[in-house]
């Protein structure tokens, strides 16, 4: 059994400029159930101290808050659930690592950064 996993990446806040940007490189994930996954989120922005989110948008429904994480504090303490990201301060990146990978996790995932206003 594959699952679809789909990516969108953006940064919404009024402070985001032209240089302000979210990286996707790996496009689109098709895995199978039960492995681990991990979705590529990097981020380019001016600001020295961006909040990070990772959300998750099912068909025909409204997107999910799954995990949000301050650059500077960099939160790193262990997951609660199948779902963890963990800010790499040097490669400038957040990637969301869902773990048992379930039919229920076939969505379209949201990385967004929000610069301080």
């Amino acid at each position: 059994l594959l699952i679809h996993l789909f990516l969108c990446m953006f940064c919404s806040s009024s402070e985001c400029k032209g240089e302000d940007k979210v990286i996707q490189e790996q496009g689109d994930v098709i895995a199978a159930e039960g492995v681990t996954v991990t979705l590529g989120c990097r981020f380019e922005t001016s600001d020295a101290s961006p909040t990070l989110f990772w959300y998750k948008q099912k068909k025909n429904g409204s997107p999910k808050l799954l995990v949000q994480r301050f650059f500077l504090s960099a939160d790193n303490s262990e997951a609660k659930d199948r779902f963890d990201a963990k800010v790499d301060k040097k490669e400038k990146s957040v990637p969301l690592k869902i773990q048992k990978l379930q039919l229920s996790d076939s969505a379209v995932y949201y990385c967004e950064f929000k610069n301080r206003d």
